[in-house]
């Protein structure tokens, strides 16, 4: 049985029978024959599906919002945004895959050449919890307008999620086995992979789950794309905007109780600026609400799960002892940690090197533009970088000196449907969004007329 149990609460949301082997199959033999009709489908009828998703995602936002909350705890109001979200990259792959993936035109010595992008087929998806509908429809809008069909293992404690993502594409209208949910176990993934119909993987998780999927898709010869950890930087130079940078930060740090592999978990700050930065940090992180995540004016709920704070608790409790100062917060009931500010954290502390996946963050001080971008850099994470100055020539020239999948000035990191999104280092590799991301899972063929 899959479990689900309400963060907040500590109740059983609900518990479901899992797939077997049997159903799996069938469910992937369903999802292959439609692929059959479906790659032949024009854009222009691709789009109207995808247009629809759109809509009933915006129709029904506030019942798929719920299922959300209640599942793994988000704060109502960010669980309404990640849906609405969802609907926008349903509308932008709706409006721009055709163009995307048009054929490109190359000279050559021939009458004509030229790359075509065709679907490659059933592709698996194996998703996590933390927005449990935005990383599935940033893979699945691309994927389906391609011409593939997608197939979703979710994770254990959001399949209601799984199962309304599946609801929403059924009601707008896409065959039978264009996106199918499979309520499975992890242990049965690996004979999903290795099944010949399943054409490419791509997982969004921690870097085990990563490193075991990217080796069985690499045994079976398949191509993969992983979207795993991140410990973002925010670097903080004494030339910022520090009202807007201290609102920015806030946000990048807390926003999904800090469960986010994109959140800002190690902020640097210039040493003029230290001290009043920090007092400023501090003074807004005790302003934010916690407490029932049906209210729509919590911000910090529980976490989704209690062994994930007990995790977090077990992160801060080490870098104390190595030397780091607790400022606010640092205190844990159940799955809820109180929104934390550790200070003097330097690079060989656990919350420094670990992914703290929730609501803390440490403070480091440097002095030279050099000293940061070392920083940055010493991470074995790359997913992305935030800096703040007034000056964007400076941000201009630091951007290409930082090793990480995206630099963004003044702002949070985030992801954006217009944009390509993804990691280096042991964030992962491949790019989602974009047209980046809709050729990711496209056969690039080469056609040379003579």
């Amino acid at each position: 049985m899959l479990q689900s149990i309400n963060p907040y609460t500590l109740k059983e949301v609900y518990s479901i029978k899992e797939f077997s082997f049997e159903q799996a199959k069938a469910a992937i033999d369903t999802a292959d024959e439609c692929f059959k009709s479906w790659r032949t489908r024009s854009f222009s009828k691709r789009s109207d599906h995808m247009l629809a998703a759109a809509e009933e995602l915006k129709k029904n936002k506030e019942t798929y919002a719920e299922d959300i909350t209640l599942e793994m705890g988000k704060p109502i109001s960010q669980s309404i945004a990640e849906i609405e979200k969802c609907a926008w990259v349903c509308e932008y792959y709706a409006e721009n895959a055709e163009r995307q993936l048009a054929n490109k035109s190359i000279e050559t010595d021939a009458l004509e050449s030229y790359v075509s992008y065709e679907p490659l087929g059933a592709v698996l998806a194996v998703m996590p919890w933390n927005y449990p509908f935005w990383q599935v429809f940033r893979f699945a809008a691309p994927a389906l307008m391609a011409g593939n069909v997608g197939l979703l293992k979710h994770a254990s404690n959001v399949m209601k999620s799984a199962a309304n993502i599946e609801k929403v594409f059924s009601r707008a209208g896409f065959p039978e086995g264009c996106f199918t949910n499979l309520p499975i176990n992890s242990g049965m993934v690996e004979d999903i992979i290795k099944n010949k119909k399943i054409k490419a993987v791509t997982l969004t998780g921690s870097k085990p789950a990563g490193s075991a999927v990217a080796s069985l898709a690499g045994s079976e010869i398949k191509k993969s794309v992983l979207e795993l950890g991140g410990s973002n930087a925010l670097v903080v130079f004494d030339d910022c905007n520090m009202e807007e940078t201290v609102k920015t930060c806030i946000q990048a740090r807390y926003q999904n109780t800090g469960q986010s592999c994109i959140a800002g978990k190690r902020l640097l700050l210039q040493k003029p600026i230290a001290e009043d930065f920090t007092k400023k940090f501090i003074d807004a992180v005790r302003k934010l609400k916690s407490g029932d995540p049906l209210d729509k004016d919590t911000y910090i709920g529980p976490m989704a799960r209690v062994d994930l704070a007990e995790e977090l608790e077990q992160q801060l409790k080490q870098s104390v002892e190595q030397g780091a100062k607790i400022l606010v917060g640092g205190n844990r009931k159940d799955a809820y940690f109180e929104p934390t500010v550790a200070s003097n954290v330097s690079a060989n502390m656990t919350i420094f090197k670990e992914e703290t996946f929730g609501p803390l963050i440490g403070i480091t001080v440097f002095e030279t533009e050099e000293e940061a971008v070392n920083l940055v850099n010493q991470s074995a994470f790359g997913l992305g970088v935030s800096l703040f100055t007034e000056n964007l020539e400076t941000a201009k020239r630091l951007a290409p000196q930082f090793e990480d999948g995206a630099v963004f000035v003044n702002e949070l990191v985030k992801s954006d449907p217009r944009l390509p999104f993804g990691g280096t280092k042991i964030s992962g590799y491949g790019r989602e969004l974009s047209s980046d991301g809709i050729q990711e899972f496209v056969n690039k063929k080469t056609v040379y007329i003579k």
